[in-house]
């Protein structure tokens, strides 16, 4: 992956936050409050120090300094100079202020008293509140402009793949576009949603923590400490860099093995019957296994540099530590000066981890983010003009016109023509593609042509716009799709604003109300039909898809043989249902039982692309052609005379 495409992932997902700036603001504004409050509450270090610090006589030290805006009481006997006189200037200011409140600042001892102590424990807990307050509206704030940013990924990863046209699903494994949905999804959400927080606080707290170890050096002349940091935190910071490529690599290949393993899990789930059927349980558990285990070792390898990083960091801070210590010990600095500045170090190292950890979640996230926007940048779909026209009715013809097309470098149809009138049934037939489906998807326009035109009533297709000419089909196909949802809301899908009435009336003219309401069902209406409908036998799902089509009530109807799979009864209650929605339609009608359109006006006999044979089932059969052949070979020597095989 080069470092371009990495820097457009960054680049791609900060424009997904522009639309709550404000927000986003918010949280980082209230990280810059978070710096500032820690700022200032280490100035309150020495005041809770110096009184409790013992001089060398083993008594306590009247001794104490000011650090910023606190007061450190000292007495000095001589004319102080340098940092001595500033903190004797800070010391008779803050007598002064504290005169103002009616507050002694000494006592009879010269020792700090009561209600000063109280004054300073009083700033201290303001300035912790006000940080923790603000740590608050920082995690919130940001959390939720990563939260929303990602549920915004979500919805357009959703509708780009509904965009996408049929050939980028035959194409395509559903399993990994699951996995991209969802876990490339969820791996950005953990990333963002938690680090978006923390990146934009602790940078303000290490910079506060290390403000004021560089100022409270200068005042003390102290410079070891300073020269630790700078030297220990590009230390501490070169393992983030060393590894965050690595963790970047071994993460995108982690998410492209779990999504081998959604897809294994939708393919065996989806045909679940079919393994039961040939006792391919343990097999298909062994091949699960495998894939797991691929990706058990593809997160075991990014686990060991993401692992990596929090003991190699926590070394370099342990290191610098004790060779600041032992130069304390070695100079005889006091208590009060080591932990006023380290204190400040040690509570820079928390959010320095936290930085390690963020870098290791945007790298992952990195990793989700590169195959999101793969997918992202994938434009199969239909295309519409900026002109489209809108088609409201149907009045005349479908004509296919010299019309050439290829599933890549198949051709399926070639020099294609062929009218189908208003109001006719026109029927096709032939082998095993012959290109009879390519017909129906390219007059519903999910394929463009390669050349050549489709249009309906003089219009071609792709000069109308798509959701008009969806508007004026209906499809029933072979393999029936239902949702896993209810009765009446299978039977209403595409017809938002049907009434109970209208889906009941569609259910009696496709010959479904009486299995819905006789007690099969117990819920009638509202039973929920299961994952595709498993709940139902094949003839009610086809009967429930064939209310469908009568509800939208279109002018053109596509069917692909619905009745190819079922017992005589039911055949016979199917074939009823379709008469009915066949009536007052143009009809295309996609044959594998013969005997199903011999009533058709037209039937035309495809071979390799090319119509070979055309007219009425009569006219067909006295020709002695090919589609008398494929009469004989389904019905047996004699073809059908009323709709049943001769015996």
């Amino acid at each position: 992956m080069s470092k371009k495409i990495q820097k457009q992932s960054y680049m791609r997902l900060l424009r997904y936050a522009k639309p709550y700036r404000a927000k986003l603001a918010v949280g980082v504004i209230s990280g810059f409050i978070v710096g500032g409050s820690l700022f200032g509450s280490f100035f309150w270090l020495k005041d809770f120090i110096k009184p409790f610090e013992k001089s060398p006589d083993g008594k306590i030290s009247l001794e104490s300094d000011l650090s910023g805006a606190n007061a450190v009481l000292k007495q000095t006997p001589a004319a102080p100079s340098g940092a001595d006189a500033k903190q004797s200037k800070e010391i008779d200011e803050l007598e002064k202020f504290a005169g103002k409140l009616g507050l002694p600042v000494k006592d009879e001892q010269d020792r700090m008293t009561w209600q000063f102590f109280l004054l300073a424990i009083s700033g201290f807990i303001v300035l912790w509140l006000v940080k923790s307050f603000a740590t608050y509206l920082n995690r919130y704030y940001t959390r939720w402009v990563g939260t929303r940013v990602v549920a915004d990924l979500r919805n357009e990863i959703f509708s780009k793949l509904m965009g996408q046209s049929l050939k980028y699903y035959g194409n395509m494994d559903v399993g990994q576009l699951i996995s991209r949905c969802t876990n490339d999804t969820a791996a950005i959400e953990s990333a963002i949603a938690y680090t978006i927080a923390d990146a934009t606080r602790c940078p303000m707290e290490i910079i506060a923590c290390a403000g004021f170890i560089i100022y409270t050096s200068v005042i003390n002349q102290n410079f070891v400490l300073p020269l630790i940091l700078f030297i220990g935190l590009p230390a501490a910071v070169l393992p983030i860099i060393m590894l965050g490529r690595k963790i970047r690599k071994s993460y995108r290949k982690a998410y492209a093995r779990i999504a081998e393993i959604v897809s294994r899990m939708h393919e065996v789930f989806t045909g679940i019957l079919v393994v039961k059927a040939y006792h391919m349980e343990e097999d298909e558990n062994d091949r699960f296994r495998s894939v797991n285990r691929v990706y058990f070792k593809t997160v075991v390898k990014a686990l060991k540099f993401e692992l990596m990083m929090q003991p190699l960091m926590e070394f370099v801070a342990v290191l610098c530590s004790i060779i600041f210590l032992v130069f304390c010990y070695a100079k005889g600095v006091k208590l009060s000066e080591i932990v006023v500045l380290i204190v400040p170090a040690v509570m820079a190292y928390q959010p320095l981890k936290n930085l390690a950890k963020i870098n290791t979640y945007i790298q992952r996230s990195m990793a989700a983010a590169d195959r999101y926007f793969e997918l992202i940048d994938t434009h199969t779909e239909i295309c519409e003009k900026p002109s489209a026209v809108e088609l409201k009715e149907f009045k005349t013809r479908i004509e296919f016109k010299n019309v050439v097309f290829s599933y890549g470098e198949r051709r399926i149809l070639d020099d294609f023509n062929l009218v189908i009138p208003f109001g006719k049934v026109v029927a096709v037939v032939g082998e095993t593609g012959s290109g009879k489906t390519t017909m129906a998807n390219l007059i519903a326009r999910f394929y463009d042509v390669n050349s050549g035109s489709v249009s309906i009533d003089g219009h071609d297709v792709r000069d109308l716009k798509i959701s008009s000419i969806r508007n004026l089909i209906g499809i029933v196909s072979q393999n029936t799709i239902l949702f896993n949802d209810t009765i009446a809301n299978n039977i209403s899908y595409g017809c938002r604003n049907a009434s109970k009435d209208e889906i009941i009336e569609a259910a009696k003219k496709a010959n479904a109300y009486q299995f819905i309401v006789d007690g099969r069902h117990p819920e009638g209406f509202d039973a929920v039909v299961g994952e595709k409908g498993f709940k139902l036998s094949g003839g009610e799902k086809q009967r429930i898809s064939i209310a469908r089509a009568i509800l939208k009530n279109p002018p053109i109807l596509i069917l692909d043989e619905a009745t190819s799979a079922l017992d005589t009864v039911t055949e016979k209650l199917v074939q009823d249902a379709l008469n009915n929605l066949m009536s007052h339609r143009t009809v295309f009608a996609i044959a594998h039982r013969l005997s199903t359109i011999k009533h058709a006006d037209l039937i035309i006999v495809l071979s390799n692309g090319k119509i070979i044979e055309s007219g009425t089932h009569d006219e067909l059969i006295a020709r002695n052609g090919q589609y008398k052949r494929l009469c004989d070979m389904q019905f047996g020597m004699h073809s059908p005379k009323d709709g049943t095989a001769e015996q």
